[in-house]
C-alpha cells in the first residue's frame, strides 16, 4: 500500500485547479516518435487527456495501485498501459522517445539521491535525443510567508500547510489526518541533476504558455534532451 493511496478518493478535487500544464505535456507527447511514459500517472489526469488528443499509446507508471485503479477505471478501451512501479527503479522494455512527470510529482523525492537515481534511470532510459520533461515549483519566501501554517479548502480537500525551510520541506495535512510532503529544490540543483544524468536542457520555461524563465518566475518547466 501506498501512502497516496489515501489521496486516491480527493485526487480528482485536490487537483482540480491544475489544467494549464496538460497542453504542454500534450504538445510533447505529438512531437514524440517513439515511446511515451508518464511517470507518477496517478490517476491518468495529463496521459488521458494526451492519448485523447494525439492517438499515440502511452504507458503510465505510478506507485499508488489506488491511483491507478482509478487510472484503469477511465482509461478502457484506450492505447493506455498502467503499470505499478517505483520511478527510481524505472526499466523499459524499450527506449522512449519522450519520459514526462507532471505536477510537480519530482518533489515527493526526498533528498539529492532520490531525485539524482530517478535522472540517471530516465537518460539511461532514453533513446539518443529523447526528451525528459518535468515541472516544479520555484521556491517564494513571500509565498511561503504567507500559506505557511493556513488551513487551505480546495475543493472540499481541507488541509494544512506547514513549510519547513531547514529541510526544504512542506507538509500537507489533510483534516482526516491523510499527509504528504514536498522536498523543493533550487535551480542550481535542477541543473545539477541534469548534468550528471548526461542530459541537456533544451529549454527552461516560466510557465506553461512557455513563457521565458525570469528570476521572477515561480515556476521550472523544463525540457531536457539525451545527446
Amino acid at each position: 500500500m501506498s501512502e497516496y493511496d489515501a489521496w486516491a478518493p480527493v485526487y480528482d478535487a485536490w487537483a482540480a485547479h491544475m489544467t494549464e500544464d496538460v497542453a504542454h505535456y500534450v504538445s510533447l507527447v505529438r512531437e514524440a516518435d517513439g515511446p511515451v511514459v508518464e511517470l507518477a500517472v496517478g490517476s491518468g489526469r495529463v496521459a488521458i487527456e494526451a492519448v485523447h488528443q494525439t492517438g499515440k499509446p502511452l504507458l503510465g507508471i505510478d506507485s499508488s495501485p489506488a491511483m491507478l485503479a482509478i487510472a484503469r477505471e477511465r482509461a478502457a478501451g484506450l492505447p493506455l498501459e498502467l503499470r505499478l512501479g517505483d520511478m527510481r527503479d524505472l526499466e523499459l522494455d524499450e527506449p522512449a522517445a519522450l519520459i514526462y512527470i507532471p505536477f510537480r510529482s519530482l518533489l515527493h523525492l526526498h533528498g539529492w539521491a532520490d531525485k539524482r537515481r530517478v535522472f540517471e534511470r530516465v537518460a539511461a532510459s532514453l533513446r539518443p535525443g529523447g526528451r525528459f520533461a518535468f515541472n516544479a515549483f520555484a521556491f517564494s519566501h513571500t509565498v511561503a510567508a504567507r500559506l505557511d501554517g493556513t488551513t487551505q479548502d480546495q475543493n472540499g480537500v481541507v488541509h494544512t500547510l506547514r513549510y519547513v525551510p531547514a529541510d526544504n520541506r512542506i507538509e500537507i495535512t489533510r483534516d482526516d489526518g491523510a499527509k504528504i510532503s514536498l522536498w523543493w529544490a533550487t535551480k542550481a540543483e535542477w541543473d545539477g541533476l541534469i548534468e550528471v544524468a548526461g542530459l541537456e536542457v533544451e529549454a527552461l520555461y516560466g510557465g506553461f504558455e512557455r513563457e521565458p524563465f525570469t528570476d521572477e518566475s515561480l515556476e521550472y518547466v523544463y525540457v531536457t534532451r539525451k545527446p
